[in-house]
């Protein structure tokens, strides 16, 4: 704490000027792109979270086989993850821009920020996806349990989501710089 304290101080000494609107719409873009990344990643760690705890396919394989192909869902395990990731990856970048351009509590770390909005992001994507795309898109209704599982799932890609554009944003001196313990790693 007292090393970003430190740091803030120093770019209030060396004149350090607010970014202007192009600067943040640049920085949007760019953390838009690092967000793909973190949708990716993201993804494929909640289909690693849910797949064995759900032992089915992402609700995607029924938007396949019912708009796209015909038949049933379990006969299109490829369309289904690949759209899975494709709506993961998308939403990353979402997040990512719009991780940039908000710029509320600048007097919490960037990783910390990350998890909390990214908590936030993957359960506002739940409530859009059980609402909209389940119950609307797709008649389908889910029991108890597997809401709760698909909620689960949906908070484990917001943290995994938040963590990775947190972790690779604004305010962190260098992204690819690797995290030591205080005896080394």
């Amino acid at each position: 704490m007292y090393d970003r304290l430190r740091r803030l101080r120093e770019a209030g000494e060396t004149g350090t000027r607010e970014p202007t609107e192009p600067d943040r719409r640049t920085h949007a873009a760019a953390a838009g792109l690092r967000g793909l990344q973190a949708g990716l990643v993201a993804t494929l760690v909640m289909t690693a979270f849910r797949l064995p705890i759900m032992r089915s396919l992402p609700p995607s394989a029924n938007f396949w086989a019912r708009y796209v192909s015909g038949g049933d869902p379990a006969d299109h395990p490829i369309p289904g993850i690949a759209l899975h990731l494709l709506y993961g990856t998308v939403n990353g970048a979402v997040f990512g821009a719009l991780f940039a351009l908000q710029d509320a509590e600048r007097s919490i770390e960037p990783e910390q920020r990350g998890l909390v909005w990214g908590s936030v992001f993957g359960l506002a994507l739940s409530a859009f996806g059980s609402q909209v795309m389940l119950k609307e898109v797709l008649d389908t209704r889910l029991d108890a349990d597997e809401l709760a599982l698909f909620h689960a799932g949906h908070l484990v890609y917001g943290l995994a989501l938040g963590a990775w554009v947190g972790s690779r944003t604004e305010g962190v001196e260098d992204p690819e710089e690797e995290y030591e313990y205080d005896d080394g790693n």
